[in-house]
């Protein structure tokens, strides 16, 4: 068997394109991503292919702080449909395509062709699904949400419907597509692994503070203000917040204003192995998302002993348990998180064993090759 795959950036896809090639079932992993960062994967070179013309100057432009507008908007679409359009005039004779979806509609079609099985592959809930939960956060929030553009709903679902299988990360996102009437025999949970030479326990949290860590991108999407309204009323003497990972720019003033005397560290973003270290030294991180497939940094968080709170729409059901290695609460529930949080910090047994809980939770899940070796098997299944 051999396999294409096609991702606009990393994500999960270097992880499985790495275990398909120990296998000998990869043919070809297409990426928006340049040469000079697909250089530093584990994945062979000689596998990959990028086209980098668009989607490297997006996210160059939004890393220096452009504003969401009409510009970002028109450059996300062209980025999706001119590297679609590559990745459909390059596609190689194969058996399976698997392409990230909102990316791979006109590629997806050109696997067809040529006799091949089409596998979308969603990151994250049905699209709709999440264009309708971040309409009605933003407007509890008060800010301004243009919603999803439109035309890349419309990519994805003639994608969902195009394609002979559909992969998610979690059981929340299966749901949301059985929810808007996707047939439940097409639609396949995979959950993702987690590096284990990476991210490992290297250090134990401070008994003077008591450190609460929230990792990605801090956004509306992320749950933020419920975490900050967790933070301010947690009644801690020594409470200290890091946030590691960019701030989106509507969140700025939020925060500025809403964290004023608090103790809140903003880390930006980390290298993996800095992560690791930030995750063990940390009491607890908390994952607040209104929506999102399944979170890799839960796990990572797990397997450097550090126990988490995250919501049940980040695909935490997926990962551990409520009340061993964690607490997954509903979502929008500060008075949850804030609980959550005096229950650990009030009993260190309690914290203590949650940590060495998640530790063997993580050491359970195998690693990416479980993750790779469950994909190859769904694609034998379909082929």
């Amino acid at each position: 068997m051999k396999v294409v795959l096609s991702t606009t950036g990393r994500f999960h896809s270097f992880e499985l394109g790495y275990q398909l090639a120990r296998t000998g079932d990869l043919h070809t992993l297409f990426t928006g991503r340049p040469r000079f960062k697909t250089a530093k994967e584990k994945l062979d070179a000689r596998f990959v292919k990028s086209f980098p013309w668009i989607e490297t100057p997006r996210l160059a432009l939004l890393r220096a702080g452009i504003p969401e507008g009409v510009l970002a908007r028109e450059l996300e679409y062209l980025g999706k449909r001119s590297f679609d359009a590559f990745v459909a005039r390059s596609m190689p004779s194969a058996d399976v395509f698997c392409g990230l979806s909102g990316s791979a509609l006109q590629s997806g079609v050109a696997a067809k062709k040529k006799g091949m099985r089409y596998f979308a592959d969603r990151g994250s809930s049905h699209i709709r699904f999440q264009d309708r939960i971040l309409r009605e956060e933003y407007a509890l929030q008060k800010l301004r949400f243009r919603g999803i553009d439109p035309r890349v709903v419309d990519l994805e679902e003639r994608e969902y419907e195009l394609a002979d299988a559909i992969t998610v990360p979690s059981r929340f996102a299966a749901a949301s597509f059985l929810e808007l009437g996707i047939p439940q025999r097409k639609v396949h949970v995979v959950p993702y692994g987690v590096d284990l030479q990476r991210f490992r326990q290297t250090t134990r949290p401070s008994a003077a503070h008591f450190d609460i860590l929230f990792a990605g991108l801090a956004s509306i999407q992320k749950g933020i203000p419920y975490l900050v309204e967790a933070f301010a009323r947690f009644r801690h003497p020594a409470k200290r917040l890091t946030l590691a990972g960019r701030v989106s720019p509507e969140l700025h003033d939020f925060l500025a204003r809403k964290l004023r005397g608090l103790s809140v560290r903003f880390a930006g973003s980390l290298p993996q192995d800095e992560l690791a270290r930030v995750m063990s030294a940390s009491h607890v991180m908390v994952l607040p998302s209104v929506q999102e497939g399944l979170a890799l940094v839960q796990a990572q968080a797990l397997a450097c002993g550090c126990p988490v709170i995250a919501t049940t729409n980040t695909g935490a059901e997926d990962i551990f348990t409520h009340g061993q290695e964690g607490f997954i609460l509903p979502i929008r529930d500060s008075g949850a998180i804030t609980r959550a949080l005096d229950a650990l910090a009030g009993d260190e047994p309690l914290r203590v064993q949650m940590s060495e809980a998640g530790l063997r939770t993580a050491a359970g899940m195998g690693g990416w090759e479980v993750y790779g070796e469950n994909m190859r098997r769904l694609f034998e299944e379909i082929v």
